[in-house]
């Protein structure tokens, strides 16, 4: 497994112990792969940090990188968005952060990042 990009869903996902997740993830803990987290996901996904203890723990594991939106991801988005007429700026950074690792994306909703880059790899929980 050559890791995993995690968009906002599948945070949520492994906030309420999503059965599918928690396999996902001990299955990446198992080999060491690495697990990107989007920080503008993360920003979707997380709203009560001292309640959130699995999203809390994910995010802290040394396999898991929390990826800035910088100078030149909000560049490349802009480009994206410009590309595909769509207008989310967080599946944008979710699709560049995963073509950057070179993973699949973990997802809930497959179709707004297939607009955005029909060739991504996907997992759709």
């Amino acid at each position: 497994m050559a890791g995993v990009t995690l968009d906002a869903g599948a945070l949520i996902a492994i906030d309420r112990n999503h059965r599918r997740m928690v396999a996902l993830l001990a299955r990446a803990a198992e080999t060491k792969a690495p697990v990107t987290v989007p920080a503008s996901a993360l920003a979707q996904a997380i709203r009560r940090p001292e309640r959130q203890v699995r999203l809390a723990r994910l995010i802290r594991q040394p396999a898991t990188s929390v990826r800035a939106l910088d100078r030149v991801d909000a560049t490349s988005i802009g480009r994206l968005l410009a590309a595909s007429g769509s207008t989310d700026v967080v599946d944008a950074h979710v699709v560049i952060c995963a073509r950057r690792a070179g993973q699949r994306v973990v997802t809930s909703d497959p179709d707004d990042l297939r607009a955005l880059d029909p060739e991504l790899d996907l997992t759709t929980i």
